[in-house]
């Protein structure tokens, strides 16, 4: 029988559990000295999908100057226009729990939920998550976009590990099922 697919979140928020600024900056984070690239390679080498919404799609673009960073992965970017496709990007625009659960029974590596907030806040409403990767760094911003928006659901998490680079924490947990 083949290993199932698992949903992964890998992220790091502040001490007090932002993603970024208001203004979307993450220049708080990257004053942080970590270590290596922080465990980066090493899960990115158990994925071969990717899944984002598009206003993450769209920074990450912003900030990597059109250059794609993801381009032997399969990606998926959400969103609510209907967007053509590139030749690193499918844009998706149907019901996140339903495309979820047909990626997980394809054959393959585990799939990373890059963000952002919204989708996020939906894979963890619907139960689609699998594991967590939260890396911590050693800044409290005061306000911005949390990790976790507030609503009405609930996660039981068992920890897997906890591992450290440098000034970062990284937790691991496996979503109870």
């Amino acid at each position: 029988m083949k290993n199932p697919r698992n949903i992964v979140l890998f992220i790091a928020q502040s001490l007090d559990g932002y993603i970024a600024t208001k203004e979307d900056s993450l220049e708080w984070l990257f004053k942080v000295e970590g270590e290596g690239d922080n465990g980066y390679s090493e899960f990115y080498e158990e994925i071969d999908t990717i899944i984002m919404g598009k206003r993450t799609y769209d920074w990450i673009m912003k900030h990597e100057k059109g250059q794609f960073p993801y381009k032997n992965k399969d990606c998926y970017v959400f969103s609510r226009s209907q967007l053509e496709d590139t030749a690193d990007v499918k844009f998706v625009n149907e019901d996140i729990v339903d495309f979820a659960n047909s990626l997980k029974k394809e054959e393959g590596k585990n799939i990373w939920v890059v963000g952002g907030g919204e989708l996020l806040h939906t894979f963890l409403k619907e139960e689609l998550l699998d594991e967590l990767f939260i890396t911590i760094a050693p800044a409290i911003i005061g306000d911005g976009i949390p990790l976790f928006k507030s609503g009405n659901y609930e996660l039981d998490l068992k920890l897997k590990g906890t591992r450290t680079f440098n000034q970062f924490v990284e937790i691991h947990y496996t979503v109870k099922k």
